[in-house]
């Protein structure tokens, strides 16, 4: 019997440090970060949609469609909506704490009507790389072994196959790094926090981190990233991904054997054979 995709994430929690998020005062900088990433490629799309789905309703595009919904994906990561219900659906920072990616994909595609676009921004990559490495380092220090702390993201490549695996058409997928310089490890911890973005992995540990692990921690995060003026660096690679819902009207790639124009000519280079001797 097939037993699904493994539980890596507890999504009550990653919904509830969202909902808790939203009422901690300061500037989710890098929600506003990518709210602008999502609208200047809809602004290179050159159209208006009619009816929008914003996943969670954190990607704040009010223009780009007449009429938005705003809905959370179920605890098993179901989509509830009608098939070809919408001709545009955007996704601002969800993506990456879902158990099933692929699934969810496949759920957004069949959302789409043909020709509805999908574009969205999640972590990926190397983010948060530093923190990962000073906990792993500071755990196997002072316990003898590491629990999971910081989550595993996909990188630019995997998800843009992902893409092509859950059927859309001309898939895009590209990237875009942040690194954010902060006066101690404290104001990191907040800026998670003010993001949601705290520790939901279903295996997390429940008990308090100990303090000689968390001296540990800031002892390795301060002498293998930080800057020479002692401010901690924090890389956040953001990952867009756009991909349309298949339609007549698109273009389609040209079939091996086909082309009417030689490269060298493109190039404007002379051709010669290569020997096997």
């Amino acid at each position: 019997m097939n037993a699904g995709p493994p539980l890596l994430f507890d999504r009550q929690a990653v919904l509830r440090h969202r909902s808790r998020a939203a009422g901690i005062p300061g500037d989710a900088f890098l929600l506003e970060e990518v709210s602008g990433g999502l609208a200047e490629r809809l602004a290179a799309v050159n159209r208006h949609f009619e009816y929008g789905l914003d996943l969670e309703g954190r990607a704040r595009l009010g223009a780009a469609a007449g009429n938005w919904v705003d809905i959370s994906l179920a605890e098993n990561d179901a989509l509830p909506v009608e098939p070809e219900s919408f001709d545009l659906v955007v996704s601002a920072l969800t993506l990456h704490a879902i158990n099933d990616l692929p699934g969810v994909l496949a759920q957004i595609r069949r959302a789409l009507k043909p020709d509805g676009l999908f574009l969205a921004a999640l972590f990926g990559g190397d983010t948060l790389s530093e923190l990962r490495n000073s906990f792993a380092s500071a755990e196997a220090e002072t316990t003898g072994g590491i629990s999971p702390r910081v989550a595993p993201l996909a990188d630019v490549r995997d998800l843009g196959g992902l893409l092509q695996r859950a059927g859309f058409a001309l898939p895009v997928a590209d990237v875009e790094r942040t690194t954010v310089r902060y006066r101690n490890f404290a104001d990191l911890v907040r800026d998670l926090r003010l993001h949601g973005e705290t520790n939901a992995l279903s295996q997390r540990s429940r008990k308090p981190l100990r303090r000689k692990t968390l001296a540990a921690l800031l002892e390795h995060y301060q002498s293998r990233h930080a800057d020479p003026d002692g401010r901690l660096r924090a890389t956040f690679d953001i990952v867009y991904l756009t991909g349309w819902a298949p339609h007549a009207s698109q273009q389609k790639p040209l079939k091996p054997g086909t082309a009417t124009t030689r490269l060298a000519d493109a190039l404007g280079t002379s051709e010669r054979k290569i020997r096997n001797d």
